[in-house]
């Protein structure tokens, strides 16, 4: 297809502010490089914050028990805050080309330590839905802080520096049910949200130090046409549109294994406890970390590469975890494979979106993350219908096949690049 050569505009207000000379923020910013420290703040903070929305998962039934609320009710719960979490990326993540987002992120986490004080403090169901509802519609300052983090790195480390940052967010959803389980054992559920809103007020006290004060440069659009062009940008870039798409699919089958594993390993032969069940989720960090050179990959311009080595990883590893009721270790490699794959195709779609516009990062952002959230709903969903009917089997034949036609679309756009489109 033909390469597109010129931009259209968003919208008037756009190209307006953009003729008299939009602070870049890129350029204001990373005059010197993203120390590792600051890097793995962003990284420890992503981590905790996207961990607020999964602690609940492994502590329903303690819930359950002291509000009085049915078991085939309870799991609403987890939708409610999934459904926030959705919202939260239309509604405020685009903000963070509107507003300063020093102040975006400082405020966001100080309304989340008060959103997670109401829940580790509820006193009725009520109470509790309203605050877990609060709690999914901030933690999406994540994406907020993904989009600094390429903001303040230099160009030529921005790959790495997403990829760090990202990994926390795969390692905190990962390790959210094992610290959660821990820690309700230890000192009851309540204390699960109390000590993440002190650890939270912890990161803001750091953040506070390190975060530079950068003005945006649309501030003469009104919220409206903020988000409007949300959409509009998603119409005129195919490579969002492209890279949506394959962020639909992974997290898809990272989904389809993640929300069902744990019906196989709990039942006869394995019959595994919930903390062995937990443990299991280390193996999946280690494929997480091994993935944040994909980054750097990206950088020195092989992202379509790692991407199409990563899908094929992902779609192998379908193979060993078929293999669960047999053989843990397999399960174990399966488990790093699939990891490790869905984390490097991420780092390597954020690293490609992000080099498009630079003042609209945010909103970038915000319309590829709306596609992560589809493929994490859907993977749930269909993983358990899948499991009730057919077995262990065919949710691994979902995994498989779910992971081949993302390799599939992969090889029929891998020509699009970043450059063909600018």
């Amino acid at each position: 297809m033909e390469k597109v050569k010129e931009k259209v505009s968003v919208n008037a207000d756009i190209k307006a502010n953009s003729s008299q000379g939009m602070l870049n923020t890129s350029d204001a910013v990373h005059g010197s490089s993203m120390s590792r420290y600051v890097t793995l703040l962003f990284a420890v903070v992503c981590g905790m914050s996207v961990a607020n929305i999964y602690f609940a998962q492994p502590i329903l039934d303690n819930l359950s028990r002291a509000f009085g609320i049915d078991y085939s009710t309870i799991g609403i719960l987890i939708t409610i805050t999934q459904i926030c979490y959705a919202v939260g990326l239309l509604l405020l993540v685009p903000l963070g080309d509107l507003l300063s987002q020093r102040r975006l992120i400082i405020g966001q986490m100080l309304l989340s330590i008060i959103a997670l004080v109401i829940v580790g403090t509820a006193s009725s169901s009520t109470v509790l839905f309203a605050g877990m509802a609060l709690v999914g519609l901030l933690a999406v300052v994540t994406q907020t802080l993904v989009a600094f983090a390429a903001t303040m790195a230099a160009p030529a480390e921005r790959g790495r520096v997403v990829g760090m940052v990202t990994s926390g967010i795969v390692i905190g959803i990962l390790l959210a049910r094992t610290i959660s389980g821990i820690l309700t054992d230890i000192a009851g559920w309540r204390s699960v949200y109390l000590v993440s809103a002190a650890l939270m007020l912890l990161m803001v006290c750091a953040l506070f130090r390190v975060l530079p004060n950068v003005e945006r440069g649309v501030q003469s659009l009104s919220y409206l046409q903020l988000l409007r062009s949300v959409f509009i940008w998603f119409a005129q870039e195919r490579i969002l549109r492209i890279r949506a798409i394959l962020a639909l699919l992974i997290f898809t089958a990272f989904s389809i294994l993640w929300t069902s594993l744990v019906l196989p390993l709990s039942a006869p032969p394995l019959s595994l406890s919930h903390t062995a069940i937990g443990a299991f989720g280390l193996a999946g960090v280690a494929g997480a970390l091994a993935a944040a050179r994909a980054g750097k990959l990206a950088d020195r311009g092989y992202g379509q590469r790692t991407t199409g080595v990563a899908l094929i990883l992902l779609l192998i590893s379908w193979l060993f975890i078929s293999y669960t009721e047999q053989s843990l270790f397999a399960l174990v490699i399966g488990i790093v494979l699939l990891d490790l794959a869905v984390q490097a195709v991420h780092v390597t779609n954020q690293s490609m979106i992000f080099a498009l516009r630079t003042e609209a990062r945010s909103r970038l952002t915000a319309g590829y993350m709306v596609f992560y959230s589809i493929g994490s709903a859907t993977g749930s969903i269909a993983s358990t219908h899948i499991y009730a009917s057919y077995g262990w089997d065919g949710v691994c034949l979902l995994g498989g096949s779910v992971s081949a036609l993302a390799l599939l679309f992969w090889a029929m756009t891998r020509r699009y690049t970043v450059s063909a489109v600018q």
